[in-house]
């Protein structure tokens, strides 16, 4: 063979090769970051993880979440604020990545692109600054849901710092959060991603010595009204989504906490 044609074929070798590597190293990774989320993470409160209606539970570093493949985005993402978490060291904002976790495949990117909707965070990115890992974790694609902007950097911002303040006042509370996957729904995107009407958040302290739930229903829509009117009974939103909160706890506090909207404990 002459030396002229050897090189264009040794130049597709490698290039063959090199491909094939990298797909193996993508394929290795994918399978072991797949073993990973099955696992309870030792920071992960698994005590108040709720229950899953899609029978998906994925457990990432920070936060655990149950995917909703339907409607393409979690059904609640649940994790632990403590005061310790809380930080105002600014990440740079990395690129949303699809959640190679989710076993059905997680929602791409895409959908939300011209949708008219933010990329709407379920566990914050503010909640997470403790460390740049755990911030940039909140950028998968199974961790968002489309949000109207003015409701996202609204009243939904309002709740989330608020939350950040009561982690700080009772040393820290766990947060179970999503929208309501029910009723009718406008989608977005290819894959016809789910537009919630409405989103909750779910909170419950044990650390301040008293035990005490609070639990948030809010249209999807920016509002003036103060926070306290958007407080429900955790019964309602069990009701609307199907999911069973906090149901390692003995029954009897389970169900008077559960039943109550009261918010005198909280300071608003």
């Amino acid at each position: 063979m002459k030396r002229r044609t050897l090189y264009p074929v040794l130049a597709i070798i490698i290039v063959v090769v090199i491909v094939g590597y990298d797909f193996f190293l993508e394929d290795k990774a994918t399978t072991e970051i797949i073993e990973q989320g099955t696992e309870v993470k030792s920071n992960t409160n698994e005590y108040f993880l709720p229950t899953s209606t899609t029978g998906q539970i994925v457990h990432h570093e920070n936060y655990s979440l149950s995917y909703s493949e339907p409607h393409e985005q979690a059904e609640w993402v649940a994790y632990e604020l403590k005061a310790s978490h809380l930080s105002n060291t600014n990440f740079k904002r990395p690129y949303f990545e699809i959640d190679k976790t989710v076993k059905t495949g997680a929602a791409h990117w895409r959908n939300y692109k011209k949708s008219g909707y933010d990329k709407g965070h379920l566990c914050p990115a503010g909640d997470r600054r403790f460390s740049k890992d755990a911030h940039d974790e909140t950028f998968l694609t199974s961790n968002i849901s489309p949000q109207n902007h003015q409701f996202n950097a609204g009243i939904w911002n309002t709740l989330e710092q608020k939350v950040r303040y009561w982690a700080r006042k009772y040393d820290g509370v766990f947060v179970i959060t999503g929208g309501i996957l029910k009723g009718d729904m406008k989608t977005i995107g290819e894959e016809n991603v789910s537009v919630p009407n409405q989103f909750y958040k779910v909170l419950i302290d044990t650390n301040s010595g008293n035990t005490k739930m609070i639990a948030f229903l809010m249209p999807h829509k920016d509002s003036n009204r103060p926070l306290y009117k958007f407080v429900v009974p955790v019964d309602e939103i069990e009701a609307l989504t199907g999911i069973d909160f906090f149901s390692e706890l003995e029954d009897g506090i389970e169900n008077k906490l559960e039943a109550s909207n009261s918010y005198k404990d909280w300071s608003f």
